[in-house]
């Protein structure tokens, strides 16, 4: 098993408005930097990306009425990650949780900055949600 961390944030808007807002995979790149740092691109098949170590391929999980926004990013460099994402009812605001699975090979400290990263970017998608 690969050590865990769950990283979420609340966002004080209802959970399924912002399912709707922010599911769709184009709008990932606005906020998730640690996914991609360019537009992402549909070939057919995947989601194709500039990621932060080199281009990527992403498959998401398709529009449910559940708040799951999983994704898989492959790297071309061993296997796919898996980075499980829900949108869950909080009251009457929502919370975002994102799972972050320490990779094989991965340092402490890789990890560390990974979740560091990830937590960047849910106070990004928090800003970008009250704005918008």
């Amino acid at each position: 098993m690969l050590e865990a961390k769950t990283l979420s944030i609340s966002i004080p808007r209802p959970w399924q408005d912002l399912y709707e807002a922010i599911w769709r995979p184009e709008f990932f790149p606005k906020w998730a930097s640690g996914l991609s740092s360019s537009a992402l691109t549909w070939d057919g098949e995947q989601w194709r990306a500039q990621g932060p170590e080199g281009p990527i391929r992403i498959r998401f999980s398709a529009h449910n009425p559940y708040g799951i926004m999983d994704h898989t990013v492959d790297t071309g460099m061993g296997e796919p990650v898996y980075v499980p994402m829900r949108v869950l009812a909080n009251g009457d605001g929502a919370e975002v949780m994102l799972t972050i699975f320490c990779q094989p090979a991965m340092t402490a400290e890789k990890f560390e900055a990974d979740l560091q990263w990830v937590e960047g970017d849910l106070q990004a998608l928090k800003a970008l949600t009250i704005a918008g």
